[in-house]
């Protein structure tokens, strides 16, 4: 997958939101992040410029420098909080959903009016940190990759 420009943000591909919500994970996302392997995900709001949202597990998040997220929102850490209600959190919301073997997520109507996202919508898989992977929406990045030469692979 490309590296769209010299130290430039790495993107594992491109996924398309189906009708009812569904959304399938890059294969190399899934594995570089283990992100199946709890079964359960956290999405956060991205960021004002990429939109969309970012993908993490428990296992990365509470043992990162951002684990205090999960300590102060005990409904997060605990998976008590209704699936995919968002929870405000210092500037952003986070959720949890559970997440297939195979990498795919379902996002409500209500989840997807909340991110501003839509059914049909592409969403670009991009490396975040070691700690999650975006989803991002709209942008830059996007735009540049609906102009990449090489392609972008879509999930």
């Amino acid at each position: 997958m490309p590296q769209m420009n010299k130290g430039g943000k790495f993107i594992f591909g491109k996924s398309i939101i189906k009708i009812d919500g569904t959304v399938q994970f890059p294969a190399q996302a899934i594995s570089e992040y283990h992100i199946t392997d709890e079964g359960k995900v956290y999405l956060f709001t991205g960021s004002k410029i990429t939109g969309g949202f970012c993908v993490t597990r428990k296992g990365l998040l509470q043992a990162s420098k951002l684990g205090h997220i999960l300590l102060e929102t005990p409904e997060l850490l605990n998976y008590t909080a209704m699936q995919g209600a968002f929870i405000k959190y210092k500037g952003r919301s986070y959720c949890w959903v559970d997440i297939s073997k195979t990498g795919e997520i379902v996002l409500t109507e209500e989840m997807m009016k909340f991110l501003n996202i839509k059914p049909n919508m592409p969403l670009l898989s991009i490396r975040s940190s070691d700690i999650a992977f975006t989803m991002g929406a709209k942008g830059p990045l996007l735009e540049k990759a609906e102009n990449y030469e090489g392609g972008i692979p879509l999930f």
